[in-house]
């Protein structure tokens, strides 16, 4: 097994869903890509596609056939491990690089860094996710990397590899992370409600909702997310509130005291979603809630 780089941007033709599948061309990188399966890699966005740089983490399950062109192979994700980075890192910054494998002997950067699957050492892995989680992830530090000037230090070798990976499938740490890009989408107000309750200690009381639950193998990414107080999430996490493709709010007819319940949601009936199109709730996660999750008939 091998950690790896996949290069990624939101208007690829090859329509990646990264938190579950990304599509490569087989004859190019199907025996890099291989090596990486039961490992982690990083999403990087390149720097002509758009501003993210390395921005998200996940494990490669299996490589399998695009069935739809037989000339590409897919990357499929875990889609329990895949978690946007809590900051982006950049591909460089001062002419200081990260993934430090991209470079040649003179210093300057390779032909490699134009390959969208690559293969890295440990240690470029460990320096990358370091900075996209610099908050407190309880890892034990042996250098100073809680900056991108940090990029230029001579590196104590790495000798926590295992810690960085075992961090990533801790629930507390995913659930923290999760609800820093989802409040953050949604400005920090009820999606349902249009409540924005900040505590004494500036801390919002709105909660991060999975729309297809972790049990049910639903991802930890703000296409799978609402911000929703606390009592409209527990009504959502039991069916009892729901949402349709064209964001009306559903209210089940097992609901005991609707007057109640419609006063405090939006007066329109239509949920707040994020003006960002990319940050808006997947159309197959809401789905699976509907079908699976909401209880009876929706009310009129």
């Amino acid at each position: 097994m091998a950690k790896g780089v996949l290069l990624y941007r939101k208007d690829s033709k090859y329509k990646d869903e990264p938190w579950s599948f990304y599509r490569f061309p087989k004859k190019d990188y199907q025996s890099r890509a291989l090596q990486m399966v039961g490992d982690w890699v990083i999403f990087l966005e390149p720097v002509k596609a758009g501003p993210s740089g390395y921005h998200a983490v996940g494990r490669i399950e299996s490589i399998v056939p695009d069935l739809a062109d037989p000339k590409m192979n897919l990357a499929m994700i875990d889609p329990t491990s895949y978690l946007k980075f809590e900051q982006q890192v950049p591909f460089s910054r001062n002419k200081i690089y990260p993934e430090r494998s991209v470079l040649n002997e003179a210093g300057a950067v390779s032909g490699r860094a134009q390959s969208a699957v690559r293969v890295i050492p440990a240690a470029d892995f460990n320096r990358i996710f370091d900075l996209g989680f610099e908050a407190d992830l309880q890892l034990p530090r042996t250098d100073s990397r809680d900056s991108l000037a940090s990029f230029a230090e001579e590196q104590i070798p790495y000798a926590f590899e295992q810690d960085r990976v075992q961090v990533l499938t801790l629930r507390t740490v995913r659930d923290r992370v999760f609800r820093h890009h989802v409040l953050k989408a949604y400005d920090r107000r009820c999606a349902f409600t249009g409540f924005q309750f900040i505590n004494g200690g500036g801390r919002a009381e709105v909660e991060a909702a999975h729309i297809k639950s972790v049990e049910a193998k639903g991802p930890d990414v703000v296409q799978n997310g609402l911000a929703l107080s606390g009592t409209v999430h527990w009504m959502f996490d039991r069916g009892l509130l729901s949402v349709a493709d064209d964001s009306a709010i559903l209210l089940s007819n097992h609901i005991n005291d609707v007057d109640g319940v419609r006063k405090i949601l939006n007066a329109d009936g239509y949920a707040r979603l994020p003006g960002d199109a990319a940050s808006r709730p997947d159309p197959g996660f809401v789905r699976w809630h509907r079908e699976t999750v909401f209880k009876g008939a929706a009310l009129g």
